[in-house]
């Protein structure tokens, strides 16, 4: 059974203060609240001849005062231990110094004006502006913190009509996943009276002619239960401008599969119009349709749902699609629409690279390619020939290059672990960039050093980790270590900013994102590599990452913390369930933690393709053997645990860490804590404000120093 690591007894307070260290325990230890009572219930559910217990399943019901007062008594527990960590303010003050630069996104031009979100550092949201240039100053067109005195009323997405009149932006509150549709007059700033509601996973996607757009949107939840109640029937609309919204046109519905995503657009000439449907979160099926002939039926343009479509351009009957069929790195097709057959390829598929995105502009395409987890970009033409790679060097992920076919410039960004974002002009005539908005910060990035090594699984796969740390770095096994995961939907952990890894690394401390199988780094089949029946796959590669940076001598496991969230969440928690020993801290944010009961909330059903379902007893059998709730065991001594969850979660709902963090509790062998934190007014992440983010991290980073035995030194100035 693991030992908690002691903690040590430096020296009086006096002598640390004069040394610099705030970190210094002086005999300090945390008196911390009893946990409180958890009612246990009689609950037992029986899945093929297999009895499981569900005593916390009232905490599912997250509108019942008894939650509501467990909840409250977690946080006090929480935050009476957090405000006894001495160093607490420092990070946070740190942490606040190195969030507060300038943040420009990238400009997108929208008929006669270009649109530039801005930060000026610490302000809850970004600020729209409108600027006659790229680089023009401007004035403010859209400001969410105006929309609510906290900043949690967030933009979750903005799109424009094609002649540029128009702006649809959609807002979150308190970071749900439901949003309201609202109208904007480009010129003018002044909103439309129209108004769309209930939708959810869906933003505008304009019409040909501006006079309308497609969104899609569900039946009116009941009041009360807007937060956990399953998600069924998507519908896609096309609204009118000026119309309300009860007037909107049905564009489609499924009546025979309740539980399946859809949405609409238009090709660019307004000639088609195509339904994307999808049964969760891979695999797409497209249907398509003359957009004047509202009478015809609904033909097939691509089968679902085993491969991915995505429409990059159409002119006329031709259309560009990106797709994964029969290429799992993706190739770029020609597709013929009247007969709905694939011509030629485009781009082709390559083994070496995946290619992530395409984006029509210039008379041509640029071509984005993930090579190893990092960035790598081209420009083609559209007869398929390859003109030149764009300049992009080093551990960075490229974004953007979006605009017309018109266009002779497009803008692009850069970001990497030890700098944030920069913004840049390329030139799509000659392939060269400039350096349009370059990133300001209050350290030096150049103290820092990332790098990308490669690791062996369990099972002999070869699996990359980017690990970045001050330059110098000594590696006697000492330095606290924050490693990240995800690991799942075919996503990618690519190099990416992040304030709270500068101030670990100022620390001493060692910032590590592994990329493991289940995203799409290396394509399909690395991604289905760790789904389903694999996805024991990902576990391992995980534990295999710790294991391989403490034979390093990067860290031990008496420094060692692991973080991810949503499905990082549960990454964290199977893995703290199957390899206690190995991790000092653990951290699980917004985790699906049920794996028995997911499918049943809001849009959980969509996981099934990635994870399976307990309705289905090979499957049941297999996420049972993993699942963090009903894997954790009586008197086993689990690391440092703060859970973070969020009141307003409505994707992975919040009772999947309430349960893991009483059973969590009771089970508990030793004197290490096991927190929850819960956010109030705050969903899964999207649209958090500035400040949430800001606090979430001081209490996060302060709880692993701390159970790290880790200094804070103040940084000078």
């Amino acid at each position: 059974m693991k030992t908690h690591p002691t903690k040590k007894l430096l020296i009086t307070l006096a002598v640390c203060l004069a040394a610099g260290l705030t970190s210094c325990r002086n005999n300090m230890k945390i008196n911390m609240l009893p946990y409180p009572e958890t009612r246990l219930d009689t609950v037992v559910d029986n899945y093929f001849g297999v009895e499981v217990a569900d005593p916390y399943r009232w905490l599912e019901d997250d509108r019942s005062t008894e939650t509501a007062e467990w909840v409250s008594a977690q946080n006090r527990v929480t935050f009476d231990y957090l405000n006894q960590i001495p160093f607490r303010d420092a990070v946070r003050q740190r942490l606040t110094e190195l969030y507060n630069y300038p943040k420009v996104g990238i400009p997108t031009r929208v008929g006669e004006w270009w649109m530039v979100f801005r930060n000026d550092g610490l302000q809850n949201q970004s600020v729209l502006y409108r600027c006659s240039s790229p680089e023009d100053e401007g004035e403010v067109l859209l400001d969410p913190n105006t929309l609510s005195e906290d900043g949690t009323v967030a933009l979750s997405d903005v799109s424009y009509s094609k002649d540029g009149r128009y702006m649809a932006y959609a807002v979150s509150v308190a970071g749900s996943d439901w949003v309201e549709i609202r109208l904007r007059e480009v010129a003018t700033g002044k909103d439309l009276k129209d108004v769309i509601r209930n939708v959810k996973f869906s933003g505008a996607s304009w019409a040909a002619d501006s006079k309308g757009f497609y969104y899609s949107a569900y039946d009116k939840p009941r009041k009360g239960a807007e937060l956990s109640e399953l998600n069924r029937f998507q519908k896609v609309y096309y609204h009118r401008l000026g119309q309300p919204q009860r007037y909107d046109r049905l564009v489609y519905e499924d009546k025979e599969h309740p539980l399946r995503y859809f949405s609409a657009e238009e090709t660019s000439d307004g000639r088609w119009v195509m339904v994307f449907g999808s049964e969760g979160t891979y695999g797409t099926e497209v249907l398509y349709r003359k957009a004047d002939d509202r009478k015809a039926p609904w033909r097939t343009l691509f089968e679902g749902f085993e491969s991915e479509y995505s429409m990059i351009y159409a002119r006329g009957d031709m259309a560009y699609v990106l797709t994964n069929q029969d290429a799992p790195n993706c190739r770029l097709v020609e597709v013929e629409l009247e007969s709905g057959a694939i011509v030629r390829d485009v781009i082709p598929h390559r083994e070496d690279a995946l290619l992530e995105s395409v984006s029509a502009v210039g008379g041509g395409f640029v071509a984005r390619y993930l090579k190893d987890a990092c960035s790598k970009v081209e420009q083609w033409t559209l007869e398929g020939v390859k003109m030149r790679d764009v300049a992009i060097e080093g551990i960075v992920s490229a974004a953007g290059f979006d605009g017309r076919m018109s266009d002779s410039t497009v803008y692009y960004s850069l970001t990497g672990f030890t700098a944030p974002t920069s913004v840049w002009e390329l030139n799509l005539e000659d392939g060269t960039s400039r350096e349009l908005f370059p990133a300001e910060v209050c350290y030096d990035p150049d103290d820092f050093e990332t790098h990308q090594v490669f690791f062996t699984s369990k099972d002999g796969t070869q699996v990359p980790m980017f690990i970045s740390h001050r330059k110098g770095l000594k590696l006697k096994g000492q330095n606290p270590t924050y490693l990240y995961g995800y690991g799942g939907f075919s996503i990618n952990r690519t190099p990416r900013f992040v304030p709270a890894a500068i101030m670990l690394m100022e620390q001493g401390g060692v910032h590590v994102e592994v990329c493991l199988r289940g995203g799409n780094e290396y394509g399909e089949e690395w991604h289905r590599d760790g789904m389903l029946e694999r996805k024991q796959n990902v576990f391992d590669d995980f534990i295999s990452a710790a294991e391989w940076l403490i034979a390093e001598g990067y860290t031990s496991p008496e420094k060692l913390a692991i973080a991810g969230g949503s499905n990082g969440g549960l990454l964290v928690g199977a893995c703290m369930t199957q390899r206690p020993e190995l991790f000092a801290v653990a951290l699980p944010a917004v985790g699906v933690m049920d794996m028995l009961r997911y499918h049943l909330f809001t849009v959980g059903w969509g996981w099934v393709v990635e994870y399976g379902s307990s309705q289905d007893e090979e499957q049941f059998r297999t996420i049972y053997a993993y699942s963090p709730l009903h894997n954790i065991r009586d008197g086993v001594c689990y690391p440092a645990t703060m859970v973070t969850t969020a009141d307003h979660d409505d994707r992975v709902v919040p009772a999947h860490s309430f349960k893991f963090a009483a059973r969590l509790q009771a089970a508990q062998g030793c004197e290490t804590p096991t927190l929850i934190r819960i956010d109030t007014n705050a969903g899964h992440g999207a649209g958090k404000p500035t400040s949430k983010r800001i606090d979430e991290a001081a209490d996060t980073y302060s709880f692993l120093l701390w159970n790290t035995d880790s200094e804070f030194r103040p940084i000078k100035k």
